[in-house]
């Protein structure tokens, strides 16, 4: 496999791909094979240029594989809103089947005829960042805005934009809940938190510790393409990013990376952003990762997120290494106290209240609890999660190898069960948000699990989801 990878990604692509993707020579040099990062071979205005002059194709490739893949339309749920109330939830299946294909269909057959057959959606398929040559994070427009507004510190890119629509991604500003004040409601006063702005919103809501904490969260940091050097992805010496710039608001904004724990660069799949609200209730964090505290969490991700799992880079950019005992238990503290929305209709157990939900919300309980088996993960008393890794094993449905945009999708590999309270307001979905809308999600693990859910089930069990 891995010679197969160097031959196809490094020595025999034609000119034309060769430019689009900016391999070595052109305006990244890196072999996409290396484990550590070598050093920029040419001046970063040559770079800047050339990536600035490839963007548009970039850009282009990745919307029209995002078009075969998905519906990206605009058709929001009636009447059913994200929990800050300002952005609706968007419904609908938006993975395209294959032509000639209905799911029933796909349900009634073996994951090897799906793979034989090449039958799987492409929208069930690992999701390729925008930019595979170079990967890093991506930031959506509004964050970007937001941080340029609130500190004059810039996250926006030369060399790619975001690449999902707005309206599929979640609520922004998103709203802070505590559970130190549970009564308030959302504390965040309809802004982003920013190193200007947390003082005022969250003075006298929070510990000093917490507030040390937060302060740090909120600090800008070097990172591999936010930084001073000359192979960064920004136009101006920055500052670095800071966990909440991704985490905004302790929640997510849909801003992706790549993960830091694979080498080949060609292999290194999509990370969508995960929220940090209900992370007091959880023993393992990161989607892929399993770290076992949130302690853990926040000291390795300086050195795996940030800096793309590579060390030495980051002593070059400009590392920062927090101190575990005086600065990694305050964030921690901060981070402990970030509730998840409310729920009103379920029950200290889990379960909803008959008195409140509705037909439909009930009968999606029921087949969440049993033919589902979604709450053999996600169990009602631990907050929808079971504090556990599972591999779906998808390769099943697919062949391995396949390359989309540069990416080479190899298995999945072990993900972190995600807790589903507040779900509505987390798109997209699974661990590289690879699935748009909740009802992709009940198509995928319908597929996946082999459960054979019927339309009427599977519209339940969205209904009863929303309601978490």
């Amino acid at each position: 496999m891995r010679t197969t990878l160097k031959l196809s990604l490094w020595f025999a692509l034609p000119v034309s791909t060769a430019i689009l993707i900016g391999i070595p020579a052109l305006s990244d040099p890196l072999p996409p094979d290396l484990t550590y990062r070598p050093l920029p071979t040419m001046p970063f205005s040559d770079a800047k240029s050339i990536d600035e002059a490839q963007k548009r194709a970039v850009m282009e490739r990745q919307q029209a594989m995002l078009r075969q893949r998905y519906d990206l339309a605009d058709k929001p749920i009636d009447g059913t809103m994200m929990s800050g109330g300002r952005k609706p939830v968007q419904g609908g299946v938006r993975v395209k089947l294959p032509e000639g294909t209905t799911w029933e269909d796909l349900s009634n057959l073996t994951p090897t005829e799906i793979r034989d057959r090449n039958l799987l959606p492409s929208g069930f398929k690992p999701l390729p960042h925008v930019k595979q040559s170079a990967g890093g994070q991506v930031f959506p427009q509004a964050q970007i805005d937001a941080i340029a507004r609130l500190e004059q510190r810039d996250l926006r890119r030369f060399d790619v934009d975001f690449d999902l629509p707005d309206h599929l991604t979640p609520e922004f500003p998103p709203p802070i809940f505590l559970t130190t004040h549970p009564e308030l409601g959302d504390v965040s006063r309809g802004e982003v938190l920013s190193i200007r702005n947390f003082y005022e919103i969250m003075n006298g809501l929070i510990t000093p510790v917490q507030m040390e904490g937060l302060r740090l969260l909120l600090t800008p940091f070097p990172q591999e393409e936010f930084n001073q050097t000359e192979d960064r992805k920004v136009a101006q010496q920055s500052l670095g990013v800071a966990c909440l710039d991704c985490h905004a608001n302790f929640h997510t904004n849909a801003a992706f990376h790549q993960t830091p724990d694979v080498r080949p660069q060609s292999a290194r799949f999509r990370l969508d952003t995960t929220s940090l609200r209900g992370v007091f209730n959880q023993q393992i964090h990161g989607s892929k990762r399993s770290l076992r505290s949130v302690e853990d969490f926040t000291q390795f991700e300086q050195r795996t997120a940030y800096f793309n799992g590579d060390h030495v880079s980051a002593t070059r950019k400009g590392a920062n290494l927090p101190d575990r005992t005086n600065q990694v238990a305050m964030m921690a503290q901060m981070q402990n106290i970030i509730d998840l929305p409310p729920a009103p209709k379920l029950d200290p157990f889990g379960r909803l209240d008959p008195a409140l939900a509705t037909e439909q919300e009930l009968a999606g309980e029921k087949v969440f609890m049993g033919k589902g088996r979604c709450a053999d993960c996600h169990v009602p008393q631990t907050n929808f999660m079971d504090n556990n890794m599972h591999d779906l094993k998808l390769e099943r449905f697919y062949r391995i190898g396949e390359v989309t945009n540069d990416f080479v999708a190899l298995p999945d590999g072990p993900i972190k069960t995600f807790t589903l309270r507040g779900i509505k307001d987390s798109p997209p979905y699974l661990h590289d948000g690879r699935l748009l809308t909740l009802a992709d999600t009940v198509e995928f693990f319908n597929l996946v699990l082999g459960v054979k859910l019927d339309q009427k089930e599977k519209d339940d069990l969205v209904a009863y989801l929303l309601a978490l």
